[in-house]
């Protein structure tokens, strides 16, 4: 029986017990990994694997031994309780044993789960688990999570209430990382906030998300943005005793100022630009670059990002005598001076 992309995430956290097994499939290994640790987890309790109620077969160990499939099926365990056998990179070779073990499945038997890569809907061992009422086949999309799905892993993180604007930039973090790292990241939302009862922030996404490997040039690149120019010498001072390179303020200039022209030209507004880019701006540094695009014309950002061009060409130049550092600087200052006038 095929288990549509709307059931299935309550489905893989409150699986049926009495269905003989299911066939999760999809393109993203990590994505399928995760569904099919919720789903085993759910049928075995939290003790299933110390009890040894988990028989784990590859695809290539059904290959050596056909029968060692059923074998691990009809195992009757020490302990009491549900058993599983969790079959892992299944293909159409396998799909004769798979055949004959679910065709002998009695209820006293192991459930099965299967994993495999993105089968088609010609697909032997697909149709084998959709044309059976007593199996489920799910197939696993690359979608970002669902506003449920996330409320369900902040739950689980013990994270109960959260703001509607973090939860915006939950979603928007959901959409740029993969699952594995977005759960990585509520974990350490959820160690940021022990002890806190108060509601998640936007502010706590920020301080725990993805650290840019920029961070260190943003304060350099705002002040430029928001043509602070006084303020530009004494911090390029501290990037050159840093040991920053020239060419790297110079690339990360580069790609603070697209971002801004891709945020200031969007048809529908700065605010929906910004909710587009990828990966997604959090919390203050969010507010800061909203206010940095409204603040420039399109048509200066384009003259911003030529006067970059320029000023990287010439450090790449094998004609360049002038200080990298001096020549990158100079540029900067330029641009800040642009918008200054206004």
């Amino acid at each position: 029986m095929k288990l549509s992309p709307r059931d299935a995430p309550a489905y893989f956290a409150r699986p049926d017990p009495a269905k003989a097994g299911l066939l999760i499939h999809g393109a993203d290994a990590m994505r399928v990994a995760l569904r099919r640790q919720e789903v085993i987890a759910a049928l075995l309790g939290p003790n299933g694997e110390e009890e040894m109620r988990l028989t784990r077969l590859s695809g290539g160990d059904l290959r050596r031994d056909p029968a060692a499939l059923v074998d691990a099926m009809r195992a009757r365990g020490f302990f009491p309780g549900l058993r599983v056998v969790f079959l892992d990179e299944a293909n159409e070779a396998h799909v004769p044993a798979i055949s004959t073990a679910l065709s002998e499945w009695q209820a006293e038997d192991a459930r099965l789960v299967v994993t495999a890569a993105a089968l088609r809907a010609t697909s032997k061992l697909r149709k084998l688990f959709e044309s059976q009422s007593d199996v489920l086949a799910a197939a696993i999309y690359d979608d970002p999570p669902s506003r449920s799905e996330i409320e369900a892993i902040l739950g689980k993180a013990g994270l109960g209430a959260v703001s509607g604007e973090a939860m915006r930039d939950l979603s928007d973090l959901a959409a740029a990382l993969d699952p594995g790292d977005f759960r990585q990241n509520i974990e350490k939302l959820a160690l940021y906030k022990l002890g806190d009862t108060a509601p998640v922030t936007p502010e706590d996404i920020a301080a725990c998300g993805p650290v840019s490997t920029e961070a260190a040039l943003d304060d350099v690149l705002n002040l430029v943005a928001e043509a602070r120019c006084g303020e530009i010498g004494p911090v390029m001072k501290r990037l050159r005793a840093q040991g920053v390179q020239p060419v790297t303020l110079c690339m990360a200039a580069g790609r603070h100022f697209r971002a801004l022209y891709t945020v200031a030209s969007d048809p529908d507004g700065p605010a929906q630009g910004l909710s587009r880019m990828r990966p997604p701006v959090f919390g203050p540094r969010r507010d800061r670059m909203l206010r940095q695009a409204k603040r420039w014309q399109v048509d200066r950002l384009q003259t911003a990002l030529s006067v970059l061009t320029d000023a990287d060409l010439r450090l790449r130049s094998a004609a360049q005598t002038a200080p990298g550092m001096a020549l990158v600087e100079r540029a900067l200052i330029r641009i800040a001076v642009m918008t200054a006038r206004d």
